[in-house]
C-alpha cells in the first residue's frame, strides 16, 4: 500500500518508520526543508511515560485565574477575540472534573505505558542516538499541599503498572544530587524511574535519516501542502507547491495546523496551539547540573540534561499562532532553572526557542480513522508528542494494516468529539 505522510515532525517520521516496516511504501511530505523544525525542533527532551496527566484537571478553571495575576504562571492567555479559543477553553474546562480526568489519565497513561516499550524497541533495533538518558524523571514539590494532591495520580499509576516512589527532601537529594545544594527549597517528589530524556530533534533527523536509508522511505520537503481532493467517501489526493500526489491512504500528522486542512473535508479537529517556550543552556558544572529531568511542580517546567546542555522547558500560552519570542517568557523558565541548579550552567549563553503544542480539550491525542475510509488522523499530542509518538504510531500502522494492536483503540479517535 502506498502511504502518505503530511508532517515530518517526531509524529509523521514515527508514523512512517512503523508503517514502512510493515511493508508499506511511504512518503513524507513537509514544508520545511528538513524534519523536526517545528514543535519538535526544541522541546523540553523529556519522554515521561508515567508523568502523561491531562492539563484539564479538577481546580484547574480557579487556578487558571489567580494564574493571571502572577508573574511567573504556567498559564498565561493572551487576550483576543478569537472564537476557536473560547471554544477550546470552554471544552477544556468541562473535562476538569474528577470523572473525565480519570477517564483521560487512563486514555494517555495507555498510550504512553505503550511507547516505553516501543522507543526501547526502536533504539535497540536502530541502533541511533539522540543523546538520551534512560535514569527517569522526578517531579519536584515546593509544599506539602502538592504531595497531598499527587496521590489520586499515583492510584492511576498503580493501577496501570507504572513504577514510582513518593520521595521524601532527603531522598530526592540521592536521585539529583545538584539538589543538595539548595536545601530546603523541596518538601518531596515522585520519582518514575522508568521515564527518559533525549534531544527530540535529533531522535526525529536521525530516524528519519533511517527510514531513508534502509527502509525506502521517501522524503520530500520545502513543500507546501495546500489542500486535500476527495471523492465520495475516499480521497484522491494531496495538492502541494509541487504538484497533486496520489496514494492508497494519507495520514494526517500537521500537529496544530491539522485542522486547517481538514476543516473542508467537514471534520473538525478541537485542536488549539498551545505555545511553549525553551532555552537551551550550556553545562557549566556537571555536578551542579542535572542527571536526567525534574519537573519543579509549581510552575510546571521540565529541566533536562543532554550530553552537555540543559533543556529547560515550560509555559503553556494561549496566543493563537503567534510565534513571537517574549522575553517576560524567557524570564519565567530562566527564573526556575537558576533557582533549582543556580551553579549547573550559564543561562547568559541560552538559546531562546517557541513552538506550538497541538494540544485538545482532553489532553488525549487523536489517533485513528475518520469518516473516509482511506484517511488517517495522528495528531493532537499536545505537549507529550516525543512521549506518546512511537505507541501511536505503531498504533495507527497496525490499525492501517488491519492487524491486531497491542494496546486497545477505544477512545482515542475523533469519534469522541462526535459521539
Amino acid at each position: 500500500m502506498k502511504v502518505l505522510v503530511l508532517g515530518s515532525g517526531v509524529v509523521g517520521v514515527t508514523s512512517a518508520y512503523y508503517l514502512a516496516r510493515q511493508g508499506h511504501e511511504v512518503t513524507v511530505v513537509d514544508r520545511q526543508p528538513s524534519p523536526a523544525m517545528e514543535t519538535s525542533y526544541g522541546n523540553a527532551g523529556q519522554v515521561s511515560f508515567g508523568f502523561s496527566s491531562p492539563w484539564a484537571a479538577p481546580g484547574i478553571p480557579q487556578k487558571a485565574v489567580k494564574w493571571m495575576f502572577q508573574e511567573h504562571a504556567p498559564l498565561k492567555i493572551q487576550p483576543r477575540m478569537d472564537p476557536t479559543m473560547a471554544r477550546f477553553m470552554m471544552q477544556m474546562f468541562e473535562n476538569c472534573n474528577a470523572k473525565r480526568y480519570a477517564i483521560n489519565k487512563e486514555r494517555m497513561v495507555r498510550i504512553a505505558e505503550y511507547s516505553r516499550a516501543c522507543i526501547n524497541a526502536l533504539r535497540s533495533d536502530t541502533g541511533i542516538g539522540y543523546e538520551d538518558r534512560q535514569r527517569g524523571l522526578l517531579q519536584l514539590f515546593r509544599d506539602d499541599s502538592q504531595v497531598d494532591a499527587v496521590a489520586k495520580d499515583m492510584q492511576v499509576l498503580e493501577q496501570c503498572g507504572v513504577r514510582h516512589r513518593l520521595l521524601d527532601a532527603t531522598e530526592i537529594t540521592k536521585v539529583e544530587p545538584a539538589l543538595s545544594r539548595v536545601p530546603g527549597k523541596f518538601v518531596g517528589g515522585l520519582h518514575l524511574p522508568d521515564d527518559q530524556t533525549g534531544d527530540c530533534h535529533l531522535f526525529t533527523t536521525r530516524l528519519a535519516s533511517y527510514c531513508r536509508d534502509h527502509l525506502d522511505v521517501t522524503f520530500r520537503f520545502d513543500t507546501d501542502i495546500q489542500r486535500i481532493k476527495r471523492q465520495g467517501d475516499r480521497i484522491e489526493g494531496v495538492i502541494t507547491s509541487a504538484g497533486e500526489l496520489k496514494a492508497d491512504s494519507y495520514v494526517v500528522c500537521l500537529g496544530s495546523y491539522s485542522p486547517f486542512l481538514v476543516k473542508d473535508l467537514d471534520i473538525r479537529l478541537p485542536i488549539y496551539p498551545v505555545k511553549g517556550y525553551s532555552l537551551t543552556v550550556p553545562v557549566i558544572d556537571d555536578g551542579g547540573a542535572p542527571q536526567s529531568t525534574v519537573m519543579d511542580e509549581t510552575y510546571k517546567v521540565a529541566i533536562s540534561r543532554f550530553d552537555d546542555r540543559i533543556r529547560v522547558g515550560g509555559t503553556a500560552e494561549l496566543a493563537s499562532y503567534d510565534l513571537s519570542l517574549l522575553e517576560k517568557r524567557r524570564a519565567t523558565i530562566a527564573m526556575v532553572v537558576s533557582d533549582v541548579f543556580p551553579e549547573g550552567g550559564d543561562i547568559e549563553k541560552a538559546e531562546f526557542w517557541t513552538g506550538l503544542r497541538p494540544m485538545t480539550p482532553d489532553s488525549t491525542p487523536i489517533i485513528g480513522g475518520t469518516k473516509y475510509s482511506n484517511l488517517w488522523l495522528n495528531t493532537g499530542h499536545g505537549t507529550l508528542g516525543w512521549t506518546m509518538s512511537c505507541g501511536s504510531a505503531h498504533l495507527l500502522a497496525d490499525l492501517m494494516s488491519h492487524r491486531q494492536p497491542a494496546i486497545d483503540p477505544k477512545g482515542l479517535d475523533v469519534a469522541r468529539y462526535t459521539a
